[in-house]
């Protein structure tokens, strides 16, 4: 049996991830894991430790456990996808592992998927087991689970805080028959965090919504899933597999954790799958130039007749207030400054929160400039050339704004979507049509953030 890795530590912001490296393959492959996990006590469990010793046998494996969990920080709360996306970021730093293949399970497939989107430059390859884009029903997702299952599957999730016939219980739906291996893993999950860290992860989980992540996704992708798991329904793995472009799916007879045979096969499959990527190097065919991105756009309200009622003197003046303020906040919230026309702006971001918060604090500190400005932003595909920023998610998000009152930032709703957790709080303003935009879009205005 291998020796036990070493635990490490990589700061991301206030927060140290706990990550692991072991193996010394010719290739890089990041463990997103699911749901809670410990990188110690994993190794104890012949379960996962089989399949994290498969994969370092032909790769360089780097595991980490999430900010909440495990050895890594306690937290209050659970942490929303963009900043555990920028803990992934942080543990590949850490590592010296300036691209790797990423495999994620479970609950941790909507975070894999969204950092393959955003950062495509640090992705050979995606590897998903048991995961979904959503979890929860809507009109347009009749696959997901009603509100009432949804409190189920939490309530069920509890019992592996319970007695022994709870956990055999939760364990046996899990696809776990062995009972001591089912202790085994229940002990597992109960040193890895709290019942009150699994409700809060549960709340945000609830709202995780990444299907329109999904057909921007442009690395090499592998989606297994079992055809009788219990836990995460198997169609919930097809519908991400029929949507991500190219994607290989692979049903495979059995539940939600890989175990036995299952493993075996499916880690066979990784296996060639990698290396195949690894040797012809398909990542390079990919356009390095299209990201998922959050743009922003703002402008001064009533801009003309402000600069009448000042003169032109006193009204460049303001304007170079109004953009130092606006490139200083920028700056704060990791935002590229991609375009100034005038009085307005356009920048993007790589988190759609850090986009919001940076919109308020430009709308609330403007203001004491005796300006309003409205603000937009749309998350979506961009194209980056030649230091610009194009496609149709920049036309969107400059419609978006338009439509914004003084003073007001508006999203669409796939900004929305993507910040469940991060304590923002919406109000609807209805379904418009965009110019020179196909179909109605659904817009919200930032309430509180």
């Amino acid at each position: 049996m291998r020796v036990q890795p070493e635990t490490r530590y990589a700061r991301s912001g206030d927060v140290s991830i706990a990550y692991q490296v072991v193996g010394d393959g010719p290739f890089d492959v990041v463990h997103v894991p699911a749901w809670i996990s410990n990188v110690e006590l994993g190794w104890s469990i012949p379960s996962f430790s089989e399949r994290l010793e498969r994969l370092a046998a032909f790769s360089r494996l780097i595991v980490f456990d999430k900010r909440g969990s495990g050895m890594s920080d306690r937290i209050g709360g659970a942490p929303p996808l963009e900043v555990r996306m920028d803990d992934v970021r942080a543990v590949m730093d850490a590592a010296a592992s300036p691209r790797a293949a990423i495999f994620g399970a479970s609950e941790g497939v909507p975070l894999s998927l969204l950092f393959a989107a955003t950062h495509p430059q640090r992705v050979s390859a995606l590897v998903l087991w048991g995961g979904m884009a959503r979890f929860t029903w809507a009109p347009d997702y009749p696959i997901g689970w009603t509100a009432e299952r949804y409190e189920q599957e939490l309530e069920s999730d509890l019992k592996l805080f319970g007695t022994r016939e709870e956990v055999l219980q939760v364990m046996n739906i899990a696809g776990i028959s062995d009972s001591e291996e089912a202790l085994r893993i229940a002990e597992f999950f109960r040193r890895s965090a709290s019942p009150g860290t699994v409700r809060s992860l549960s709340a945000i989980n609830r709202e995780i919504d990444v299907r329109n992540v999904l057909s921007t996704i442009r690395v090499p992708t592998l989606i297994g899933h079992g055809t009788e798991d219990e836990a995460v329904p198997f169609e919930w793995g097809k519908y991400v597999a029929e949507r991500v472009p190219g994607a290989r799916f692979l049903p495979k007879p059995g539940g939600h954790i890989l175990v036995g045979s299952v493993l075996s096969d499916f880690i066979d499959e990784v296996q060639r799958f990698l290396t195949e990527v690894h040797e012809s190097r398909a990542w390079e065919e990919i356009e390095a130039t299209r990201v998922l991105a959050t743009v922003l756009f703002t402008d001064i309200v009533g801009s003309t007749a402000k600069a009448a009622e000042l003169g032109d003197a006193r009204w460049r003046e303001l304007l170079g207030e109004h953009h130092s303020l606006i490139r200083r906040q920028l700056t704060r919230f990791r935002g590229t400054e991609l375009d100034t026309a005038g009085d307005g702006f356009f920048a993007s971001f790589d988190g759609p929160a850090r986009a919001i918060r940076c919109a308020c604090a430009i709308s609330e500190e403007v203001k004491e400039l005796g300006l309003d400005v409205r603000a937009g932003l749309h998350t979506g595909e961009c194209e980056r050339l030649d230091g610009k920023v194009g496609g149709i998610a920049v036309h969107i998000g400059a419609r978006v704004a338009k439509e914004a009152g003084p003073g007001e930032v508006l999203v669409s709703s796939t900004v929305k979507d993507l910040v469940a957790g991060s304590g923002i709080g919406f109000d609807e303003r209805g379904a418009v049509e965009l110019k020179g935009v196909p179909g109605a879009w659904q817009l919200f205005a930032v309430e509180s953030i």
